[in-house]
């Protein structure tokens, strides 16, 4: 796994092929998955999850929270409930 801070992007590669990538937007607050993609060559290999994993991992030890716009990413949050402490909620609240 490489955090591509460039490309503002979690990427896997095997070898020198790109196997997969986690795009995000990233703040002092926190890292906000919007997109992930595997190459079609390495559907069903974990791919995903590992990326989602290494991201999510690396928000972590940053102290950043990890709001997951890319339904990948939430899906992978929600299946793994260990990771809950590290979800971005709003602390706003609307009133009328």
């Amino acid at each position: 796994m490489t955090d591509n801070r460039a490309a503002s992007r979690v990427e896997a590669h095997e070898g020198d092929a790109l196997a997969g990538f986690a795009t995000y937007v990233r703040t002092a607050e926190l890292v906000a998955f919007v997109h992930t993609e595997v190459d079609p060559a390495f559907e069903g290999r974990g791919v995903g999850s590992l990326l989602a994993r290494a991201g999510i991992d690396s928000a972590g030890e940053e102290g950043l929270r990890v709001l997951a716009v890319c339904p990948f990413i939430a899906g992978w949050m929600t299946r793994h409930p260990e990771y809950a402490h590290l979800e971005y909620r709003a602390a706003s609240t609307v009133t009328d």
